[in-house]
């Protein structure tokens, strides 16, 4: 595995030894990676010639600068686990590298309000950070195919439409969220986890599974049973919300002449995790 720190020196490889001649595949990440990230990896192997994994924790995609902080750095584990899973390139820039200019003043992305909703309300500017970050990553890895996780449901549909407003040359590919045995969605932020709170947080799947599987019920009367057992086990429940699963407007009742998706958010141990599900 070849690493590279500076934008310039990976564009310039890529132009050189792989653009043109093979497909690339890109994982963007932000380290503390899990099976989950290695999935991605392995999805990218099986489709493309070059497999480019990349760690950095970008710091405009954070509101509050505790979780930024406190969000876990495993580098040296993390490359292990790349180099044990053949994973050709890592790119692992410094934020000066990303943001040669500062992260003040950048540019804003329209994006048909999906960075004002849902996660958007709860974590303002966060989408903006993504697009920016992206933005820069896909200028210097012009990659064929991007692999992100269905865990962050809203952000793929971010990216997806970035994709679509800059005239990307990249096919997104949405992959299936790796779950623990529990059910509980794999994540970065779950090594902050006590064990019990592991344990208590697999009360989020069971309640997607409720939802999923009671569509013959009013969503807002099957909402206030998923409550009821989050509260129960300590949660504090940020929201629970149905939406259309392309455009994320928000619905009132469950419609299944249109894909939707449920999408989920609450805070236990101090850490904060989301979760969704494609219900139909």
């Amino acid at each position: 595995m070849i690493i590279f720190k500076r934008a310039k020196e990976i564009t310039q490889y890529i132009d050189n030894h792989i653009l043109n001649k093979n497909s690339i595949g890109f994982v963007p990440t932000m380290g503390a990676l899990h099976n989950g990230h290695i999935s991605l990896l392995m999805q990218s192997k099986k489709a493309n010639d070059c497999s480019i994994v990349s760690i950095f924790v970008n710091p405009t995609q954070f509101n509050n600068l505790e979780d930024f902080a406190k969000y876990p750095n495993t580098v040296l584990a993390d490359i292990e686990k790349l180099e044990e899973a053949e994973c050709d390139i890592l790119f692992l820039p410094s934020v000066a590298e990303m943001y040669p200019n500062g992260t003040s003043n950048l540019q804003h992305y329209d994006i048909n309000n999906l960075d004002n909703i849902l996660e958007g309300e709860y974590r303002p500017g966060h989408y903006q950070g993504v697009c920016n970050v992206m933005h820069q990553f896909l200028k210097y890895i012009p990659t064929n195919n991007l692999y992100m996780g269905a865990k962050d449901y809203q952000q793929c549909m971010v990216v997806r439409q970035l994709i679509l407003n800059e005239n990307i040359p990249t096919k997104l590919h949405v992959c299936p969220t790796l779950r623990e045995d529990s059910g509980l969605a794999m994540s970065s932020r779950n090594i902050r986890l006590t064990e019990n709170g592991k344990a208590d947080a697999a009360i989020i799947y069971k309640c997607l599974q409720h939802i999923q599987q009671n569509q013959q019920d009013n969503f807002a009367t099957i909402k206030v049973t998923c409550e009821q057992w989050l509260l129960q086990k300590g949660f504090t429940l940020e929201y629970i919300m149905l939406a259309h699963a392309t455009n994320l407007q928000v619905l009132n009742n469950y419609n299944t002449a249109q894909p939707m998706v449920v999408l989920f958010a609450a805070w236990l141990d101090g850490v904060r995790l989301i979760d969704n599900m494609v219900i139909n």
